[in-house]
């Protein structure tokens, strides 16, 4: 996650900011083009029958195809108009959108001078319904052949909600909802939803670790149903309920119910779908003392990537295992060639979001400039956050099921074989 930048000035802050998104919206609208070269037609010989010269047809080349693509982002320049100024929120909001937009554009750059031609509008969403809602009216946008954004949930129920006649694709760019939540059949999500997280740790677990149960350390928060229902569905389909589930609601990290049924010579393995500070604090000390004498290994929610409160020596001790879907190695060659171009493009450091643009860049520009869109589902791409790997899902549209399952090892988190 992206902390939030200091509040803007009224002033000369905002005015930079302006100039800045002003700048880049413009050369983002101009539509580039490669020129097309042609050999210059030859005169035609004279007859000789009536020495008259024969007139030679030109035939003109075909015009490149332009892909026309929205950009659908929550810039917030209500905030720049007199009297307002950005709040920490709304800033961070725009600076989620400006990342994206210069990694987006950047990716649409890079597949331009490969050949294709792109003419990329971009919109601002103000992170409002009703401004989503309106712009989901508007006729440059329901014309264009592609829609990235909007962003934030709210925003895109808003605008999905009436664009119910259109037949170009709409991207859910950054939001892991899930698509039923909008029940759009023209949706692409891109980022996994909650509940492939869930199946893929059933699936590692079974395929990788096969044991006989998987305890399901509650906290008794509703919400936590939404990872348990689909990692309990997965188990007993991909083992055939050979493995067994067992739930327990934890209460000050009690697990003595738990001992009589631990296993001393093998592992046991624990699934914590909670995310609340105090109760992963104190159960995952109470597994910790449990594990020296019963072996564990813990599967945990995706979004214990960014809790701090989690120390890094306790959950290796743990054996613990992550899924992420944007996790990135920047350590690898194609991310620090991404980096080094970011840098010598604007002349700043690329976010997450940045990262997450170019990747979706690349992917959807290329199958929109070659009329691939309708094989999203057999077209596979390696990206440097995440991978996507699509699956189509009736009434609710396209679906990237890709996961990347992680566990600790020196002390940081490494991808799991």
């Amino acid at each position: 996650m992206i902390s939030a930048l200091n509040r803007l000035q009224p002033l000369s802050g905002n005015r930079r900011f302006l100039f800045l998104i002003i700048v880049l919206t413009a050369a983002a609208c101009s539509p580039k083009l490669q020129p097309v070269s042609t050999q210059p037609v030859k005169s035609a010989p004279k007859s000789a029958a009536n020495n008259q010269a024969a007139v030679q047809p030109v035939v003109k080349p075909a015009a490149p195809k332009v892909s026309n693509i929205a950009l659908v982002l929550p810039f917030g320049l209500d905030h720049l108009a007199p009297g307002s100024s950005y709040t920490p929120v709304s800033l961070r909001e725009a600076d989620i959108a400006l990342g994206y937009y210069k990694g987006f554009k950047m990716a649409l750059d890079s597949l331009t001078a490969s050949g294709y031609n792109f003419k990329l509008r971009v919109y601002d969403s103000r992170d409002q319904k009703a401004q989503a809602y309106a712009l989901a009216n508007n006729p440059a946008i329901r014309t264009s052949d592609l829609i990235v954004g909007p962003v934030f949930p709210d925003d895109v129920k808003a605008f999905t909600s009436i664009y119910t006649i259109g037949r170009q694709p709409i991207v859910s760019p950054l939001s892991p909802a899930s698509p039923a939540n909008y029940k759009n059949p023209e949706l692409i999500t891109i980022i996994p939803p909650l509940e492939y997280h869930a199946r893929s740790a059933a699936k590692y677990i079974n395929n990788k670790m096969h044991p006989d149960k998987v305890f399901i350390l509650r906290s008794g928060f509703s919400d936590e149903n939404e990872y348990i229902i689909p990692f309990k569905k997965a188990i007993d389909s991909l083992s055939k309920k050979h493995i067994k589930v067992i739930e327990l609601t934890v209460v000050h990290g009690q697990l003595g119910s738990l001992i009589p049924q631990l296993s001393p010579g093998g592992k046991n393995i624990f699934m914590i779908p909670g995310t609340d500070q105090h109760f992963l604090s104190v159960t995952l000390r109470a597994l910790d003392t449990l594990s020296k004498s019963y072996p564990t290994t813990v599967f945990g929610h995706p979004n214990w990537i960014n809790f701090s409160f989690l120390k890094a020596d306790l959950l290796q001790r743990l054996d613990t295992h992550v899924t992420s879907a944007d996790r990135v190695d920047y350590k690898a060659d194609n991310t620090l060639a991404f980096v080094k171009q970011y840098r010598n493009t604007y002349h700043a450091e690329p976010n997450s979001y940045a990262i997450k643009g170019f990747d979706e860049g690349m992917y959807l520009g290329k199958l929109l400039a070659t009329d691939s869109m309708k094989n999203i589902t057999s077209i596979n791409f390696m990206g440097l956050h995440n991978d996507f790997e699509f699956e189509k899902k009736p009434g609710i549209g396209w679906v990237n099921t890709h996961v990347n399952m992680y566990k600790y090892a020196n002390f940081e988190l490494k991808k799991a074989e």
